[in-house]
């Protein structure tokens, strides 16, 4: 890995070519500099030996970095780490490869921040001083990969990411060590991300690739992403207390047949989220279904509950909906669908099933109306506010942005 630690005197006559509000997801070029403090360092290939980031300090990516296998990056509490500006080729990201881990050990009181260079915010800072909250696509993402089990087309063992192209080899996973370990993600806030590398194909805000249940991930936060907040791609990886704000497409996406559990979550939908759940089926033969439990899922007039769909599986426990318009007045935004054959037969099969559910409807709707496919039986109206299920939103205080934004109050 290379380090340069005087950035700013290459350009001393552009320090910023950019405006204090940023339209859309307009691109600006910004000069990462720190007047010479050796404060920002710029990572301009990939880690191919293990290395740490250390408190205090920012870490510019200037295109798409991997952590090789047999590598661990560790980033200690309050690093800032910021994604250079581009797109196709060009666009940055942080890959943990196969065999390689990354120990990303933030606090509750000093969390690990993952952003552009658009964004001003610096070590200490939760709140960008620049940048809402919306503003998406401006570098790629952090892309996890390991090698436990998914299900394939063809019943393969291995496939290549999406978002990466397929002579980056580094963008492959799957395997069959379901305990794989790709190392440690807590207290992490990804923003800004999901740059388009080619036609409709963007990168998650946190993309999970066959990564294995010894990996633990907790404490993470994903904003203003372009395409989808969370997605899992197999694997048996669990994750506890997450939040996704501001998605682009959906909040959370499962695909593959993952196998692991998502507990304490909470999904805010933005203007652009398609649905705050979507959960596909197996691709190949290998079946196998996760959880996710202890959810609270605040909507608008253009979000949907969630889709079920390509033979869904697992288990949906203690989720709370509410601000999600009504169906009928949204050409069929703002239900929770089953879609297609298998899905149905998995649900009367109880391959897929729900418990809990309870949702607070928009005036004069009722839950079959939202609750499709016999899901209703499964689900509770209530006032706003009157839940008894949902995310414990205390664990998230203090250390993410929502939070500090006082968007998680139920209102």
């Amino acid at each position: 890995m290379k380090k340069t630690t005087l950035i700013v005197n290459l350009l001393l006559g552009s320090l910023l070519i950019f405006s204090s509000c940023i339209e859309g997801n307009e691109k600006p070029i910004i000069d990462p500099g720190d007047n010479g403090s050796g404060n920002v360092l710029l990572v301009d290939s990939n880690i191919t030996s293990s290395t740490t980031w250390e408190t205090g300090k920012t870490y510019v990516l200037s295109g798409r970095i991997s952590v090789t296998a047999g590598n661990t990056l560790t980033i200690q509490e309050g690093v800032v780490v910021k994604g250079e500006v581009g797109t196709g080729s060009n666009a940055s990201a942080l890959i943990i490869a196969r065999g390689a881990k990354i120990n990303a050990l933030g606090t509750a009181t000093s969390p690990i921040i993952f952003t552009t260079v658009a964004d001003e915010i610096e070590p200490g800072q939760i709140v960008s001083p620049n940048l809402d909250p919306d503003l998406s696509g401006l570098w790629g993402g952090l892309l996890i990969l390991g090698n436990a089990r998914g299900s394939f087309a063809g019943d393969i063992s291995e496939v290549q990411i999406e978002g990466i192209p397929p002579s980056d080899t580094n963008g492959l996973y799957g395997g069959d060590n379901d305990a794989d370990n790709s190392g440690i993600l807590r207290y992490v806030s990804i923003r800004h991300g999901g740059a388009n590398i080619g036609e409709g194909n963007e990168i998650n805000g946190l993309t999970l690739g066959g990564v294995g249940s010894g990996t633990v991930i907790e404490n993470v936060e994903i904003i203003g992403n372009q395409d989808d907040g969370i997605e899992w791609f197999g694997g048996t990886v669990s994750v506890k207390n997450a939040i996704v704000w501001n998605a682009g497409d959906d909040a959370l996406d499962t695909d593959q047949a993952w196998a692991g559990t998502l507990d304490n979550f909470v999904v805010i939908t933005g203007g652009e989220t398609d649905h705050a759940l979507e959960i596909d089926g197996p691709e190949g033969s290998y079946n196998a279904a996760h959880t996710l439990k202890n959810g609270t899922i605040k909507g608008n007039d253009v979000a949907e509950f969630g889709d079920f769909r390509d033979g869904a599986r697992g288990s949906f426990e203690n989720i709370y909906f509410y601000n999600f318009s009504s169906p009928d007045d949204t050409n069929g935004r703002g239900d929770l669908s089953l879609s297609g054959d298998k899905t149905i037969a998995n649900f009367v099969d109880g391959v897929l099933t729900f418990s809990n559910l309870q949702a607070t409807l928009a005036p004069g709707v009722t839950l079959s109306q939202v609750f499709k496919g016999g899901t209703d039986a499964f689900a509770t109206s209530v006032d706003l506010g009157a839940n008894t299920v949902g995310a414990d939103l205390d664990a998230f205080n203090g250390w993410s942005w929502a939070s500090e934004a006082g968007i998680l109050t139920i209102q």
